[in-house]
């Protein structure tokens, strides 16, 4: 693997962490049913894909927050198409989750533009 792609998994890893981190926060002092939105701008076909988005919820797991049971996580995958992207980051918006992951610089610029409280 090129060291630009191990620096870009790293970074990436860690912008996971930090979308998760004030979720992390809360995760053992409600019992409400929190909301989470998942921009993703790949195919979900894709193995490498679909490894990551199983360790971020893996990772989310070990934090407290369950899918299903503390937490409700929508993910919506684009395919790199930008009619979808575009589709799905209103529906992502208009559910009004606590936090919304984007995946990739496209779906971030969208949910931007959906979303002033978005920064």
């Amino acid at each position: 693997m090129q060291s630009g792609q191990m620096q870009r998994r790293k970074f990436i890893t860690f912008i996971g962490g930090a979308a998760a981190w004030p979720l992390a926060a809360r995760a053992q002092q409600t019992d409400t049913m929190r909301r989470m939105g998942v921009l993703l701008g790949w195919s979900e076909d894709v193995p490498e894909y679909r490894t990551w988005l199983v360790a971020f919820l893996q990772g989310l797991a070990e934090l407290g927050w369950v899918d299903g049971r503390n937490l409700r996580i929508d993910i919506r995958w684009t395919n790199a198409n930008v009619d979808r992207a575009q589709t799905f980051a209103k529906e992502l918006v208009d559910l009004r989750p606590e936090v919304i992951l984007a995946g990739t610089r496209l779906a971030r610029s969208l949910l931007f533009l959906r979303s002033s409280p978005i920064r």
